[in-house]
Order: structure tokens, then sequence, then C-alpha cells
């Protein structure tokens, strides 16, 4: 196994996953430092040596330092990992760009389309830092942070169109129980990571609704048609959409109670509304809001994506979970 000894990474974003992520890359031997937005929280993190708010129970490593102070956190970080809620990174980043390495690894963790201008989050990284698209990375996979926080065994894609700097990520997350591969479609990655999120909406809807294994197994396969149908016409492999970064991902999303998307579609189907659920938790399901730009996205470049459009209707035009279901099963038939 590959290590990076000496590689400093600054995780921006101590919320679950980029709590996970940190402890992965320090159990891969790299130094890291975690920067919180609150004080509390940092300290927090350093006297208890867990993330009380977002892992409590997990112990972090001692190679792993917590700041809320974004200037100690990126002093000479050779990997920036951007791991907040992906309709507030743009307001982030403009705010941490002047502080960036000029030659640091930009790595997303966020899976979303950005509302308003439908780019994904790579394009968003490069737009305000003026980073190229050799600096610019993205994690994705069937990651569920807890699990990985558990050190169960799971998998990933390190996305970077150059394949040098793919390299550098991997060899500094490769863990005994977090395996990382590298692929040069950023776009099909992060298409399959965002759209995910919406489909697994959809699948926790029809479980609050108390159906089965056949309607779940009809969301994924389908979802994964419309996933692929509209990276395809973006420009990504469609090869990319049956590996981890595709299928795994939307899989592991779909199916799990520890799927944040999945869980706030279980509420939505037991007849919740959308502002009931979102009172009701913490967690940010990006599905939410992340599904009206990607059927923007789908609908300027000519591309069906019915599933995705029923749940824009449920989460912001407020159609009832039954009348969705009635309008999916009446559609016209065509040969899949």
């Amino acid at each position: 196994m590959s290590r990076s000894p000496g590689t400093r990474a600054a995780v921006l974003g101590a919320g679950s996953w980029g709590t996970t992520f940190a402890k992965v890359l320090a159990d891969a031997g790299c130094s890291v430092v975690l920067h919180a937005r609150r004080a509390e929280l940092a300290h927090a993190i350093g006297e208890t040596r867990e993330n009380p708010d977002y892992l409590p129970g997990i112990r972090l490593p001692d190679r792993l330092r917590a700041t809320a102070d974004a200037v100690d956190a990126l002093a000479d970080a050779d990997i920036v990992v951007l791991a907040v809620p992906s309709q507030s990174l743009r307001g982030n980043l403009t705010e941490w760009a002047p502080l960036l390495p000029p030659e640091a690894v930009l790595l997303s963790l966020m899976k979303g389309v950005e509302l308003g201008t439908t780019k994904r989050m790579s394009q968003v990284i490069g737009e305000v830092t003026g980073a190229g698209p050799d600096r610019v990375a993205a994690l994705s996979g069937p990651n569920l942070a807890r699990e990985i926080a558990e050190e169960q065994p799971a998998a990933t894609v390190v996305a970077c169109e150059d394949h040098d700097r793919a390299a550098q990520v991997q060899a500094a997350c490769h863990t005994p129980y977090f395996r990382p591969y590298t692929n040069q479609d950023l776009v099909g990655c992060e298409l399959g990571g965002a759209v995910k999120n919406v489909i697994a909406l959809a699948c926790g809807i029809t479980e609050g609704m108390g159906f089965g294994d056949n309607t779940r197994a009809s969301l994924i396969t389908r979802g994964l048609a419309e996933t692929t149908r509209l990276g395809v016409a973006l420009g990504a492999e469609p090869a990319t959409f049956a590996g981890l970064a595709g299928l795994g991902d939307l899989v592991a999303t779909c199916s799990s109670p520890l799927s944040r998307n999945r869980t706030f579609g279980e509420r939505l189907g037991r007849g919740m509304s959308v502002e009931e659920v979102q009172r009701t938790t913490r967690q940010v399901a990006e599905g939410v809001k992340s599904c009206e730009p990607v059927l923007d996205l789908a609908r300027a470049h000519g591309v069906d994506m019915p599933l995705t459009e029923a749940i824009v209707r449920v989460c912001h035009d407020g159609v009832p979970v039954t009348q969705i279901v009635k309008d999916i099963m009446s559609r016209e038939a065509k040969p899949e």
C-alpha cells in the first residue's frame, strides 16, 4: 500500500463526512487539520478527540487537529478538502480563496449541482479560485460516513482530469479499510454523486409509503438510466455509471438508513411536508436542493428524467407523493 509521508491536508467542513474523511487521511499517514466554523466545536474535538455533534463515539487520531481559524487550517496544505454543503460552496470558497496554497490539490467531497448556474462543484471551484482542471478533483463512491468512521471496508473513486493528481490523492487516503481507485472522468463521477441523492429521495418516499424491494430495485435501475443519459449528454463515459461512483454510490444511498436523502424521503412518504422534515434534522439532504438544477441541466440538454422531475414536484411544487406514484406508473410505456 502506498503512503504519503509528510503530506499536509486541510479539511474544510467538520460535518460527519468531512470529519470521517479527515480521519481517513490521518490514518493514511497525513498530517491533517480539520476546520470547523464554530470555535466551540473545534475546541470540543481537540479536548475529547471526537466530534460530538456529527460523529459521536468515534475516536479521532492524534495526527488530526481541529481549528476554527481558516488561515491556520490552510497553511502549507498539499491537499485542500472541501466538505461543506454544495449550495454554500461558492460563498465559503470566496472567503477562503485568497488563503489557498497555489499548488494544492482542491478535492471536492460534495455531491450536488449549484442552484441558478447548474454548475458541478468542480466547475464552481475552478470559477471561484481560478484553479485549472489539473488541480481540481472529486471523491465519490458508496461512502456512508458512519460505516467508514467505524473502519468498515469501503471503496471510492478519486476523479481528476490529471492522473498524477488523482494518484496523489489516492495515496493520501489509502488505508486498510478505505480503498480509493482513480478515474479521469470527472464529469461522470460528479454527476453520479449528485443525481443519486435525488433517486435516494424517491426510494425513501416509496419506503415510507410501505412499498418493498421490487419498487426500490425498479427505482434504482431506472434512476441509473436517467443518470447515465444525462452524463453521456454532458460528455461523461457510460462505463463510469456502472462503477463505484455510479451504481455503487446509488445502491448504498438508496438502500441504507444511514443515508440522509433516503431518510428524508422516507419521512415525506409517511406524510410529513418538506418543511416539517427540515425542522427535525440537522443534516443536509443535498437532493432536496440539487433536484432543481439537475432537472434544469437535463432540460437544457434535451434529456428525459421523469424520476428527477417527480422529486422536484414533491419537494418544490407541493404535489402529494401519492399523485407522483400514479403519474410515474401511468407514463407511456417505452422499450427499456
